[in-house]
């Protein structure tokens, strides 16, 4: 069988533009957990035989760690770049695209709570979402940095969650590299 070769895309496109952060912190919610499972299994009956790993990620995953209410996903395919095996399916699930880029797509619920990011195989994204998760699980004064980081950054308004997103990265980067340090990884 000849293998087919697809290019990704080469820009980001963000699907209705960029939003305003209306949600602050909540106390860690053990139904987060259960809503990640709903989702797990929403996401592997939408993308049927494909051979697809599925994680939570991100504040939610954290017991102990105060969070925005909105539950993210990593889905790991294959090839992003096949959309038709894996985008298409979970559009038809009754999630809505918000982002395309290179090497990572995101769909989200209508309702915004649950954030689905999807990436291929072997992907440092992946990686990296994982060690910051299960530093974030291990080690308790990462995990109240992180939180004191977060709660600082939410005494403001964002007009544009991106913008949230990359105010924590110094903090991140920390703690991920203190994560890869103990783990005896390589920076």
């Amino acid at each position: 069988m000849a293998t087919v070769e697809r290019r990704d895309v080469t820009t980001v496109e963000i699907v209705g533009g960029p939003e305003a952060l209306r949600v602050g912190l909540h106390d860690h919610d053990p139904a987060w957990a259960v809503t990640f499972a709903e989702h797990r299994e929403r996401i592997l009956r939408a993308v049927g035989p494909l051979d697809v790993r599925v994680e939570h990620i991100g504040s939610t995953s954290v017991p102990g760690l105060a969070a925005k209410p909105i539950v993210d996903l990593v889905v790991v395919v294959p090839d992003v770049t096949d959309e038709s095996a894996y985008l298409e399916p979970l559009l038809g699930a009754g999630y809505e695209l918000r982002v395309r880029e290179p090497g990572h797509r995101l769909v989200r619920t209508p309702a915004r709570d649950v954030h689905v990011h999807v990436y291929e195989r072997g992907a440092t994204a992946v990686d990296d979402y994982l060690l910051l998760r299960e530093r974030l699980r291990s080690d308790p004064d990462d995990r109240a940095l992180y939180e004191q980081t977060k709660r600082a950054l939410l005494s403001g308004t964002w007009d544009d969650m991106n913008d949230y997103a990359d105010a924590k990265t110094d903090v991140i980067r920390a703690v991920m590299e203190r994560a890869r340090v103990a783990g005896g990884l390589p920076g």
